[in-house]
């Protein structure tokens, strides 16, 4: 089928519409899509995957594109909630998981470099399940005590959740090896994250 070229790079959708295929919900994607995802042949025909050796493929570009800048805006609301929330054992949460998120942050760049990619958000504009958005930190920095801590608790554990997804899909369906063992270590980090956020205080109220 042919398109129209459009106005705006299509990367950002296209590579995420190929990891909803490979991810393990189908509720994954930009919320300014306006057809259905196309199938994993198409995603290769509009964008030729590059050697796997050099660059890794379109799936192991479309993590690595994601989790960078779902990590960096998840460091700004966990260096608010280190500073602001309510309950000490939130605080020091948050103080730890910046901690790590930002290690993170310090394998994803240079990842990203190594493949030739951007070091840019190329999903910015494209509401990402998962992803602490602009109005998310408005409305952080506008709340205060136990409010403060529920939304954080609940944006922070959408975060965990998400990454985790489409991390799991990089490991089963990636090419690179350096990039599959760290989404693996990130689905782990994940996990324990979740187990103690589940266990702190106003955790059970917060979340349902």
């Amino acid at each position: 089928m042919t398109r129209s070229t459009p106005s705006k790079p299509p990367a950002a959708p296209a590579l995420f519409a190929l990891l909803i295929l490979l991810a393990l919900t189908a509720a994954a994607g930009c919320s300014t899509a306006t057809e259905p995802a196309p199938r994993p042949s198409a995603v290769r025909n509009t964008a030729p995957a590059p050697s796997a050796s050099a660059s890794g493929t379109p799936t192991d570009a479309a993590w690595v594109q994601l989790m960078t800048p779902m990590n960096e805006k998840a460091v700004a609301l966990l260096t608010l909630a280190a500073d602001r929330a309510a309950e000490p054992r939130v605080r020091a949460f948050a103080t730890r998981l910046r901690g790590d998120q930002e290690a993170e942050l310090g394998r994803l760049r240079p990842l990203l470099a190594r493949m030739g990619l951007p070091d840019t958000d190329v999903h910015a504009g494209h509401a990402m399940p998962g992803m602490v958005t602009e109005s998310d930190l408005a409305a952080a920095k506008a709340a205060k005590g136990a409010a403060f801590d529920r939304l954080f608790l609940t944006q922070i554990r959408d975060h965990l959740r998400h990454s985790a997804q489409v991390s799991r899909s990089e490991v089963a369906a990636g090419a690179r090896a350096d990039a599959k063992r760290l989404a693996a270590a990130l689905v782990t980090a994940r996990q324990a994250a979740l187990t103690e956020l589940e266990a702190l205080p106003g955790a059970t109220r917060a979340l349902g």
